[in-house]
This record gives C-alpha cells, structure tokens and sequence, in this order.
C-alpha cells in the first residue's frame, strides 16, 4: 500500500520583509508541486529518499531529529509523531519527488511539509486539513523555529491568501485568473542575513521604515480591491486590464521598497527591467538577494523563452529587441504558474 500526497508551491506576491515588522502581506499557492510517496517495508528503518540525497536510520523511538542533516528533518520528526513503536512498523519507505526549485523563494521546504505529513499519516489516518497543517507547521519549525505557518497554510489550503502578525490568516477570494512568470535568478543567497539587513536597516532608518511600512499596508488594500474587482462573465471570469495594471504596477512599487531595505542587487534589477518590458510589473518573490523574481503576465501571453522568432516581425507577437531580452533569460529557468486552488492533495494506492 502506498500513500500519495502532494502540495503546492507558494510566492509572497507582497509583503516580504514588512510583514516581520507588523505589515500585512499576500501568498499565493502555484501550480507547481512536490508529491511525497510513503510505503511500509519490512526494512526495520526509516528510508527518505530525495533529490538532496538518501539516508536511512533504524526505526527506534524516539528519533533524534538532530542527528540527521537539517533537510531530512522535517520527515523524521513527523515520523516521531505519527507511528507508535507499538503498531509496531517494521520500516517505512518516503520518497520526495517535487518541480519546486530548492531555496529560490518558491517555498519548496512549506510544500514537503504539507505533502509528508499527509502522506505518511495517511497510511494509518487521514488527518483533517487543520490537523495536518498544524503538523507540518510544527515539522518546518525543525529548521526555521521563527516560522509564521503562512506558507505552510497556503500550501495547505491553496489559492490566496493575506497574512499579518495580529490578526493571522484571511482568504482572499475570486483570485484564481492570475498568471505568473517565474524566473530564478541562480543567485546564492542568506535568508537569514537578508533578515539582518533589514533589522540593520530599520535601526539606523527608524523613521523612514515607518513610512515604508505604512505605504505597504496601503498598498496591500489596493491590491485586495483590484483582486476581487474583476468581471464575473461566463465561462471564465477575468480580470479587466484596469486592475491587471494596478497590480502589476503595485508589485513594482513594491520592489523599488525591497531594494531601499538593501534585499535587491544589480544582477536582480537586471533581470527585473527585462521583466517589466513583457509583464504588468514584476518584483523579488522571498527573502531576496538571489531567488526567485516573479512577474505579472497575460494568461494569453506564448513568450519562447530563449528562442529566436520564427516569423518576420509584427506576425509572431513579438519582434526582435523583445526576443534578446527573452534570450538572457533562457538559462534562468524561468518558467510559467497559475493560481493553484486545489492545495494538498493526497490519495492511497492499494497494492
């Protein structure tokens, strides 16, 4: 019997930063998932396999979460507290399978929580989607204690959703037309010294970080306007393009606060005014200083990135100048996503 669960990425569409010192912020789920698959074996051991490595360790309880490396955590301590020594499993067997890109913003870490805490529950219990959050909440604070639990409940739930320190968690509605272009800046980068910037920022900018944090939540009610404000005609409701710009210029205002708070760099702005050539407005997605930059399209928008056009300009859509931005950024993986609003799936397979 295998149990089969799988969670979706996520993107801080505003906030980032901010939202640590009392603003709100927006996340978004995206089509691009992580599927977790945990099976018995007869092994006697816990066997995690992933694209980061395999490890396998004696199934004994308690487990020590502390001598495994930090990215297997999260499994073991689910392990911990999902399987009783006295149900007495002979060993299990979890594998990682994900088309989320590892430590770029697009919360790779929130997704394999959400999926192996409802795959491995799953082969004795299907939890609720609230028991499983609060699971996989509790297994991401194994590497990053000062977690929210926000990109867990995105994960969790899909679609979007606006989050601040005070108040938690809100869905926000009507927000499943928007179409994102992702592209990874292939820049290495310190979530944790991206942090330090900004509190050493703020310390020696008290006053104007006030300002900025104001015109965050300012910014953040226009955009919840514009998302709920579209048209309802069949069969497919849409944005208008009035609200489309709005958004997208909003996501550059919200970059141009991210790069006065020191969490942009040349090489990102770079790849940002290439962006805001073919997308409504695009930003940093995440801690910044590398990651992910994301941008606001047209679901109709068919941009090869890369290639070079193959018919004479003004009949393919788009004509020279446009094809060598889109050529630098052809090793960036870059890619496309929708709004996911499906969140955690998960299913048991019997053998």
């Amino acid at each position: 019997m295998k149990s089969v669960a799988t969670a979706p990425a996520k993107i801080i569409l505003f906030g980032e930063h901010f939202v640590v010192h009392g603003t709100k912020a927006i996340l978004a789920a995206i089509d691009k998932r992580v599927t977790v698959t945990t099976t018995f074996t007869e092994n006697k051991t816990i066997k995690i396999n992933s694209e980061l490595g395999t490890i396998e360790v004696p199934i004994s309880f308690p487990l020590s979460i502390y001598q495994v490396e930090s990215e297997f955590r999260p499994f073991i301590y689910l392990v911990n507290n999902m399987i009783l020594a006295k149900q007495n499993v002979s060993g299990l067997e979890i594998t990682i399978d994900s088309e989320i890109p590892i430590g770029v913003g697009l919360g790779s870490s929130s997704a394999c929580c959400v999926a192996a805490a409802a795959s491995i529950s799953g082969l004795f219990k299907e939890l609720s989607s609230e028991e499983n959050l609060k699971m996989a909440i509790e297994a991401e604070k194994t590497n990053f204690p000062d977690t929210s639990g926000a990109d867990c409940t995105v994960c969790t739930y899909g679609g979007i959703i606006e989050y601040d320190k005070i108040n938690g968690i809100k869905k926000i509605n009507n927000t499943s037309e928007l179409y994102i272009m992702f592209v990874n800046s292939m820049i290495p980068h310190s979530t944790a010294r991206t942090v330090e910037k900004v509190w050493e920022f703020k310390e020696n900018n008290e006053e104007r970080f006030s300002q900025l944090c104001a015109l965050e939540n300012e910014l953040i009610g226009e955009v919840k306007l514009a998302m709920t404000n579209f048209s309802a005609t069949a069969p497919q409701a849409k944005y208008a393009n009035d609200d489309l710009n709005l958004i997208g210029q909003k996501m550059s205002e919200n970059q141009q606060m991210l790069e006065e708070i020191g969490v942009s760099n040349r090489e990102l702005q770079n790849i940002i005014s290439i962006l805001d050539e073919i997308s409504y407005g695009s930003k940093i997605t995440g801690a910044g200083d590398g990651g992910c930059i994301i941008a606001l399209m047209n679901e109709g928008d068919d941009l090869r990135i890369g290639e070079e056009p193959q018919t004479p300009e003004g009949t393919d859509g788009y004509g020279p100048q446009l094809s060598i931005l889109l050529r630098e950024l052809v090793d960036r993986q870059a890619g496309w996503a929708k709004i996911d609003t499906k969140g955690v799936v998960w299913s048991k397979i019997e053998e």
